[in-house]
């Protein structure tokens, strides 16, 4: 097979960002429509990623955060997204470039996506239901491993398997 010299693989994961942004875009203007709220991911460490000390020695590499009922002053840009939350009663802004973030979720109607790292082999091979598996594991522990906050959700949140995962290499062709 030949390179690819056009790097179909980045554009995917630009224009999935971009679904993204576009639903975090009408969150900020019009709030959450409906019962919808999303999980969102990202890399603490990530260039751009602002947040502070504490959260960062909390969770040292990935953090989801909930956006649902108690959050603040989400504003969208082209390159991130900022906004409000409360963690173990103490009130943060947070601010996140899309290209830190590792998987978004939308738990009322079974939406996800999951965005692969810059030179990330293993995630190269995962099937849909291996990032099915891999997204309940994440979600499952980073819920289950803070202490009960505003932003926390409940129990009941915990994505199911029928939850539509798309990874990006489920776009690839295998050799």
């Amino acid at each position: 097979m030949g390179e690819d010299l056009i790097r179909y693989d980045l554009m995917v994961q630009d224009a999935l960002r971009g679904v993204v942004r576009k639903v975090l875009i009408d969150a900020a203007e019009k709030g959450l429509p409906g019962e919808h709220h999303f999980f969102v991911s990202f890399r603490t460490t990530a260039p751009g990623v602002k947040i502070s000390n504490r959260l960062v020695e909390r969770h040292p590499e990935e953090m989801t955060i909930v956006l649902q009922h108690q959050f603040w002053d989400l504003n969208v840009t082209a390159s991130h997204l900022e906004v409000g939350l409360s963690f173990g009663g103490i009130p943060e802004k947070l601010v996140i470039p899309f290209e830190a973030i590792t998987s978004f979720w939308d738990p009322s109607v079974d939406f996800g996506l999951k965005f692969e790292l810059a030179g990330n082999d293993a995630a190269d091979n995962d099937s849909p239901a291996e990032a099915l598996a891999a997204q309940e594991l994440n979600e499952k522990t980073d819920v289950t491993d803070k202490e009960p906050t505003e932003s926390t959700p409940p129990d009941d949140t915990t994505p199911q398997a029928g939850a539509e995962i798309v990874s990006l290499s489920a776009f690839r062709k295998k050799t």
